[in-house]
């Protein structure tokens, strides 16, 4: 049954169960969540302070200043239009399943294998994203404790940390879904207030900053490639992987009140407060950055801490204390950022296997009657997640593969019910 048309019986529902069971679902998952928390749960999955902290070498690398804060408004003004179009969508279909069930409604024919091709990307972003949020996560923590404590960042404490962080996560999903859905709320706080102290510390403790016009151009090219424009793109990998997982909203949906419109506001609003806060987190701190020469550019690399930002926040602010400070309140917002990035993953598995696209659909969709969580799901995406991250044990470059896995996953499963609902002239847009 793809996508699902099952009959709802019972007692009086909800107008959003009464929508869901339209749509050929029944009430299972716990309805709770608010339409903040909504945002919030795309916002920190997002999370400006993940992406751009983790993967700020792979622009720095790859175009320097002008992939970094240029680059950052560019994708994020496309990535807006992105959003946009889902958010449409997904006022018509507010379900968990998101994408998969859009495209399988908005098809004209061959909706089954539309519906199955679109799920499949999905799935295999979502836990691609999800190891490389959380693997990014240990890469920062180990950054922490090497500037705290002086530990070494070996790959293998790295991946040791990293499946620890992991493994608290799903123990957070499965057993604490109000406390995730609170966690999301002081997540979207914790970040936007990180952001202001990170922002603030960086304009008033360095003794100078860069011009404006090296911050938003100039160039740094540390590849191995000699075409501009190529190594620009390459660089552009940041943002995009930084603008994932605002489907989120959609995953959730289940569980939002109202969510017919709290889903797509929290899809496009997640989107537009990363692309401002992004540009200003960004651009303060690679006007920070002391020695703009290739050799001191270089050096932002091959950081002993591991994390390029890291590095400037020590070299910039005359403070190792300060420096320690920011480096935490990263730390704490990237483990929300996991923690989040599990929930959705999960939800979707939940929703994929409920209409028997994965192979042991069976157990994968079963709900845990005391928690209302789909247990089984969150396990299925964590170890899937550990076993993608695996190759990091002998190679870094596989953080990156990982995230360029994510980002190709992902935009694809977005993109194609876009182009459904373009060619389909019997769409009703939801409220």
């Amino acid at each position: 049954r793809f996508p699902a048309m099952t009959t709802v019986d019972g007692p009086k529902q909800s107008a959003d169960e009464e929508l869901l069971a339209k749509l050929g679902y029944k009430q299972e998952l716990n309805r709770s969540w608010s339409g903040f928390q909504n945002f919030a749960i795309s916002f920190t999955i997002i999370s400006i302070l993940a992406g751009c902290i983790t993967s700020y070498g792979i622009a720095l690398r790859s175009g320097g200043p002008s992939t970094l804060v240029l680059g950052w408004l560019i994708v994020g003004v496309l990535v807006l239009a992105v959003a946009a179009a889902m958010a449409e969508v997904c006022s018509r279909y507010p379900t968990a399943g998101g994408l998969y069930f859009w495209a399988g409604r908005l098809a004209k024919r061959n909706r089954r294998e539309w519906a199955w091709f679109t799920g499949w990307f999905n799935f295999l972003g979502e836990v691609a994203v999800t190891a490389a949020i959380d693997f990014g996560c240990a890469t920062t923590w180990m950054a922490f404790m090497n500037l705290v404590w002086g530990v070494e960042a070996t790959p293998g404490r790295t991946f040791a940390l990293f499946v620890g962080i992991i493994l608290v996560h799903a123990l957070l999903n499965v057993f604490g879904v109000n406390l995730v859905s609170l966690l999301s709320s002081v997540s979207a706080w914790w970040h936007v207030g990180g952001v202001l102290i990170i922002v603030g510390a960086l304009w008033i403790l360095p003794e100078k900053h860069q011009s404006v016009s090296w911050t938003l151009t100039g160039f740094h090219n540390e590849t191995g490639w000699a075409f501009t424009p190529y190594v620009f793109l390459l660089g552009l990998l940041m943002a995009q992987y930084t603008y994932t997982g605002y489907d989120a909203s959609a995953h959730v949906a289940e569980e939002t009140k109202n969510a017919a419109k709290a889903a797509p506001r929290g899809i496009v609003t997640s989107v537009l407060v990363s692309v401002i806060g992004g540009f200003i987190l960004l651009y303060s701190i690679t006007a920070a950055i002391t020695d703009r020469s290739e050799e001191g550019l270089a050096k932002l690399s091959e950081s002993a801490t591991g994390l390029p930002p890291a590095q400037i926040f020590l070299d910039s602010l005359n403070s190792p204390g300060v420096a320690k400070f920011l480096l935490f309140i990263v730390c704490v917002a990237q483990f929300f950022c996991g923690m989040a990035s599990v929930t959705a993953n999960s939800r979707m598995s939940y929703a994929f296997s409920r209409d028997n696209a994965l192979p042991g659909s069976r157990i994968w969709a079963k709900v845990n009657p005391r928690t209302g969580t789909p247990t089984n799901s969150i396990w299925l995406c964590v170890v899937l997640s550990i076993i993608l991250a695996s190759p990091a044990l002998v190679s870094t470059t596989a953080y990156f593969a990982v995230t360029s896995i994510a980002v190709i996953g992902l935009y694809i499963a977005y993109v194609i019910p876009v182009f459904l609902r373009r060619v389909n002239p019997d769409f009703t847009p939801g409220p």
